[in-house]
């Protein structure tokens, strides 16, 4: 779990278009993410009553600051492009490296009550037993 082959998948329903925060912890010493390495599936459905028309993740190693570069925390920063980053409802992304770890899917939309598929590779150099992952769906502003 958590491999390329068999990524780890978090199914979720997001009630509003508030940002949340997911906790992240190591499940087991032996787990593949003690490599430093966490591939992950989010399907997220937009129970908000808005329609997303984009979607942000961020890395956190400390609750509510966002990732820095000393942190080895990032979305696949080794691959530019990445081939493990996609969604089923956005056309492209884009990734804000440093000074923070920000992935946002743009140029699609989620209808309220369907679902989204998010696919990204976490990598973590310097492993943590407990990282953060801030996930904040974008509404139309009017």
């Amino acid at each position: 779990m958590g491999t390329r082959a068999d990524p780890a998948i978090v199914d979720e329903e997001l009630e509003t278009a508030d940002p949340v925060i997911l906790e992240v912890r190591e499940r087991q010493p032996e787990a593949n993410f003690t490599e430093g390495i966490l591939y992950l599936r989010i399907v997220a459905l937009n129970g908000s009553g808005h329609p997303w028309v984009d979607f942000l993740f961020e890395l956190q190693s400390i609750l509510n600051e966002p990732s820095t570069f000393g942190d080895g925390l990032s979305f696949d920063q080794i691959h530019t492009p990445s081939d493990f980053i996609s969604c089923d409802s956005f056309a492209r992304y884009d990734r804000e490296l440093e000074p923070f770890d920000r992935l946002r899917f743009l140029d699609g939309h989620v209808d309220p009550l369907k679902r989204a598929s998010f696919n990204f590779l976490i990598t973590d150099f310097n492993p943590k037993p407990v990282f953060y992952l801030l996930q904040d769906p974008g509404i139309p502003a009017s």
